[in-house]
C-alpha cells in the first residue's frame, strides 16, 4: 500500500466548500492586503491562544527576523538557540549580522536543553529561542525564570506547534513574544506562506505593526526600518476557516501517534526503534510523529522502494552548517543534536491517515528489521 508523507487533498475535501467560499468573497471585494479579513483572524487566533495580541505576516521566517528585529537585536549581539531545528530558527539572528549561540537539545524531548543555557549567556546575550519542536513545548518554566533574573528577551520559536500546550498554557504565549508559520504542512496551514506573531505586550504590537509594513504607522512616513511582510487576506480567510478545525485535527493526530507507538511495540520493534517521548506537562500536536531508528538511512531506502512516506527533519545540525564553519563549531561539540541527525526519522501522520495505512507502515518497517 502506498502511503504518503502528507495528504493535503485529503484534508481540503472535507473542507472544500468553505473554503472556497471564503476565497470567492475576498476575490469579490477585492481587498487582498490586510484589511478587515486578516483583522478578524488576528482577533480569533488570539482568544485560541488566549493571548492578547496577534499580528499575521508573511512567514515564520518573518515573525522570527521581526521578533529579533522588535527586540533590539543588532549586530554583535548573540542569541542563544538550538542546532537542530529548521534553518530559519538561527537564519534570522544572522540576518541582523547578530551571532547565534548553539546550545544541545535533551535527548527524550528533542528540545531545548535550559542547564545549558547559562553556561552560554554573555554579557552580549539580547535573547534565547527555545524552539517546540515537532509539536511540543520546551521546559518554558525553566527558560522564563532564567530569561527574567538575566534581564534577556524570550522569543519562541512555536513553528511548529500551534495549539500545543504545557501545563494548560498554549505554546507560543509564554516568551516575550512567539512566532508560528502557516506553511501548506503545518497542523494549521494556508494556501501558501503566512505566520503569526503573539504578544501580550501592547507596545510591541504596536512596534510589531509598523515593521511589518516597512516601519511605517501612516503612509510614507517611517519611524523604523522594516520589512514588507504582510499576511495576505486571502491567507487570513483560509485560516480562519481551518481555525474552528484545529483542535480536532491535532486530537486525531495524537491519536494517530499512539496508534504508532502500539503498533510498533507490538511488532517487537523497540530493539531497533525509539518512539518519541512526551513531557508529561505538555500536550504534544505531533507535528510530525519522529522516532530514532537503528541503520536509518537503510531503513529509509527500503520505505522508498515500498512507497512508504517518510522525511529526515533535520539531517545536518546548524553548528555543522557550511554557512556557520566560521562560528568554529567542530563535530562532537552537541552530541545530542548530532546523533539525532543520524538517527530521527519522521513518518506520516496527517489527521486523514487510517489505522490500514499506519499498520502498512509499521508492517514495511518490521519486514526491513525482521529481513537483517
Amino acid at each position: 500500500m502506498k502511503v504518503p508523507l502528507l495528504d493535503l487533498q485529503a484534508q481540503f475535501q472535507q473542507i472544500r466548500s468553505e473554503v472556497l467560499a471564503a476565497i470567492e468573497e475576498v476575490c469579490h471585494e477585492q481587498r487582498f492586503i490586510l484589511g478587515q479579513r486578516v483583522e478578524a483572524f488576528e482577533t480569533a487566533i488570539a482568544e485560541y491562544l488566549e493571548c492578547r495580541y496577534a499580528v499575521g505576516v508573511a512567514s515564520g521566517s518573518d515573525a522570527l527576523l521581526l521578533s529579533l528585529m522588535a527586540a533590539g537585536v543588532k549586530p554583535g549581539d548573540e542569541v542563544i538557540t538550538v542546532p537542530f531545528t529548521f534553518f530559519s530558527t538561527a537564519g534570522g539572528i544572522s540576518r541582523l549580522y547578530a551571532t547565534p549561540v548553539f546550545v544541545d537539545v535533551r535527548a527524550d524531548t528533542l528540545t531545548i536543553d535550559p542547564e545549558q543555557i547559562e553556561r552560554k549567556i554573555t554579557p552580549r546575550t539580547k535573547a534565547i529561542i527555545p524552539v517546540h519542536l515537532f509539536g511540543q513545548c520546551a521546559d518554558m518554566e525553566c527558560i522564563m525564570e532564567l530569561a527574567e533574573r538575566r534581564g534577556i528577551t524570550v522569543i519562541e520559536d512555536a513553528c511548529q506547534s500551534i495549539g500545543a500546550s504545557r501545563r494548560g498554557r498554549k505554546s507560543g504565549t509564554f516568551g516575550h513574544s512567539g512566532c508560528f508559520s502557516f506553511f501548506p504542512s503545518k497542523n494549521l496551514g494556508g494556501v501558501g506562506d503566512g505566520g503569526l506573531i503573539v504578544t501580550d505586550d501592547g507596545d510591541l504590537r504596536e512596534l510589531l505593526l509598523a515593521l511589518r509594513v516597512h516601519g511605517s504607522r501612516s503612509d510614507y512616513h517611517h519611524d523604523h526600518i522594516g520589512l514588507n511582510s504582510r499576511l495576505d487576506a486571502l491567507e487570513a480567510a483560509v485560516l480562519r476557516v481551518k481555525l474552528q478545525y484545529l483542535d480536532g485535527w491535532n486530537a486525531q493526530r495524537a491519536r494517530n501517534a499512539a496508534n504508532y507507538d502500539r503498533l510498533l511495540t507490538e511488532a517487537g520493534l523497540l530493539d531497533h526503534v525509539t518512539l518519541p517521548v512526551t513531557d508529561p506537562n505538555n500536550v504534544h500536536v505531533f507535528n510530525q510523529y519522529t522516532l530514532r531508528a537503528q541503520n536509518r538511512d537503510e531503513l529509509m531506502a527500503y520505505l522508498r522502494e515500498q512507497e512508504i512516506g517518510h522525511k529526515v527533519y533535520y539531517p545536518v545540525p546548524l553548528h555543522l552548517q557550511e554557512c556557520y564553519q566560521p562560528l568554529g563549531y567542530a563535530k562532537g561539540d552537541l552530541p545530542v543534536s548530532e546523533q539525532l541527525a543520524r538517527e530521527v526519522l519522521s513518518l506520516p501522520v496527517y489527521p486523514e491517515l487510517t489505522d490500514v495505512q499506519m499498520e502498512s507502515v509499521v508492517t514495511r518497517i518490521s519486514e526491513f528489521y525482521n529481513a537483517r
